[in-house]
């Protein structure tokens, strides 16, 4: 039996055969229902009213350590920390 060639792998690790690519080309010349595949499947909650932004701070070692020990403390995430304080300083709910 003669050995398969690959073409590297998928992002779930599956090898990338002539098997394999000739499947996913019948199934794409099917054709695909738009709207199943473009539907929420779960990722981050959102956090807020809308969708969130991400913003990017430096923090000094010794700030970097006390945030990392309140964020364990708290059984808490940094993000989370950093929210809470950015909310009280800045008294909004």
């Amino acid at each position: 039996m003669a050995k398969k060639v690959t073409y590297g792998r998928t992002a779930r690790g599956i090898p990338i055969t002539d098997d394999l690519v000739a499947e996913l080309a019948e199934k794409a010349e099917a054709g695909y229902n738009v709207e199943k595949m473009l539907r929420r499947r779960g990722g981050r909650p959102p956090i807020g009213s809308a969708a969130a932004s991400v913003e990017s701070v430096r923090l000094d070692p010794e700030l970097r350590d006390a945030l990392a020990r309140r964020a364990e403390r708290d059984h808490d995430t940094a993000s989370s920390v950093i929210r809470k304080a950015l909310r009280e300083y800045l008294k909004i709910a």
